[in-house]
């Protein structure tokens, strides 16, 4: 009797498939996959969302009388998380039988799911480096001692972000190695083989889990010769204004001639500080200066013959009166000096630094087609459909590996690009 492995074969496909999937993750592995996951379903359509935690004032009194006190306003904001584009990595495999008796699964499927975490890592990565508050040394730096490493655990301590899980650093390979001459009393102690063990360059440095990863993106900056230009307008600086998406337009003017903001890009206001989101008081670098309040350039902006343009920035500048999320100490005004931080059209490699819940990723369980299916999900909630199907016109078999992830960004401000000082 002929072999009939068609039974099996999908689930034999799915085991390969996500034990490589999972030991090729690292990016993906430090950011909060399972809150996002357990809300995504085909019936929640391009978006799902999460309701931003609260923030509340204290009132200081001598005898506990508060009834001519300003109270607390209760504001309910939203972070939504938005479907990406499937994934999909799809071969013609006539010899899947051969394969299977052959004991050669491994060395096919491997790549497939190597190349399936890669793609997803580099789009993340991106959505990271767009969509983060903080930035950390000059822009364009290179990092090269590990005080810069330092710097980042220190602003995201100033800035007040919760010690309640482990902070990340995720470098490029090359930054790594150029660390590695003056790497000292550092440690790692890989449990498993995997490519988040392998990434770690230290699994504790200043209070952060430092790892290398060729899924930090690179980009260029805009191609504008003269980096400092003004706001055209008073931005809109409540929190009600920012509190669905944490970001804010800041109109600008007075860049000579017309030029291009590129996604990523930092900006940066003259005399407007940026203060900590627990204490809401101003804070100070190693050099004993206030730090200015900046943001990231969430998407590409063409400025017109008058160097002006209109920059959506992640990680607001909030100032109202009763302070309850301020992030900066005075509101930011028409003006106001903005300048572009770094060189023009630089080539850049930031690293990223982050709280695990700054962003979160998730994906969608895809219904099943009418095929021989299996869907497969690691332990954190990460759901990959396996299909093998034919197309008997052709006398082909065919199988294909689908997953539809979805990106967040919970809070810009527990997150930040990392450069040299």
């Amino acid at each position: 009797m002929a072999n009939n492995l068609s039974s099996n074969v999908t689930e034999d496909l799915a085991r390969i498939f996500m034990d490589k999937f999972e030991a090729s993750r690292v990016l993906t592995k430090g950011i909060n996959n399972q809150l996002l996951t357990s809300r995504l379903t085909p019936s929640t359509g391009g978006t799902v969302s999460f309701k931003r935690p609260h923030d509340y004032n204290t009132i200081r009194t001598s005898g506990g009388d508060i009834s001519s006190s300003t109270k607390s306003d209760i504001l309910s904001g939203k972070a939504t998380g938005t479907v990406q584009n499937y994934f999909t990595v799809a071969t013609e495999w006539s010899n899947l039988e051969e394969a299977l008796e052959l004991d050669q699964l491994d060395e096919i499927i491997a790549p497939m799911a190597t190349r399936m975490v890669t793609d997803l890592e580099l789009d993340l990565g991106s959505y990271m480096t767009k969509n983060c508050a903080l930035v950390s040394g000059t822009p364009g730096t290179a990092v090269d001692a590990w005080t810069d490493v330092a710097d980042a655990y220190a602003l995201m301590d100033a800035v007040g972000v919760p010690k309640d899980d482990d902070w990340a650093y995720v470098m490029s390979p090359f930054t790594a190695t150029a660390l590695a001459s003056i790497q000292t009393n550092l440690s790692v102690s890989p449990e498993v083989n995997s490519a988040w063990q392998s990434a770690q360059v230290t699994n504790n440095f200043a209070g952060m889990n430092v790892l290398a990863s060729n899924a930090v993106k690179t980009y260029t900056s805009g191609a504008s010769a003269d980096r400092a230009g003004t706001l055209s307008g008073t931005p809109t600086a409540t929190y009600v204004s920012v509190k669905d998406t944490m970001t804010q337009t800041l109109s600008v003017t007075a860049f000579t001639g017309s030029g291009t903001v590129k996604a990523g890009d930092i900006v940066q206001v003259t005399g407007r500080n940026r203060i900590s989101n627990a204490t809401r008081e101003v804070f100070l670098d190693r050099s004993g200066s206030s730090i200015l309040w900046s943001g990231t350039v969430t998407a590409d902006v063409t400025l017109n013959g008058s160097g002006a343009g209109d920059l959506v920035v992640a990680g607001p500048a909030i100032y109202e009166a009763n302070g309850q999320y301020n992030t900066v100490d005075s509101a930011l005004a028409s003006g106001d000096v903005i300048t572009l931080l770094g060189s023009t059209a630089q080539v850049r490699t930031p690293s990223l630094f982050f709280h695990p819940n700054a962003f979160g990723i998730g994906t969608v369980k895809l219904p099943k087609l009418n095929a021989t299916d299996t869907v497969a999900t690691t332990e954190d909630g990460f759901s990959i459909r396996v299909t093998k199907y034919s197309d008997g016109d052709k006398n082909k078999q065919m199988v294909r590996f689908d997953m539809l992830p979805a990106f967040i960004t919970f809070n810009p401000f527990f997150a930040g690009q990392g450069f040299g000082s």
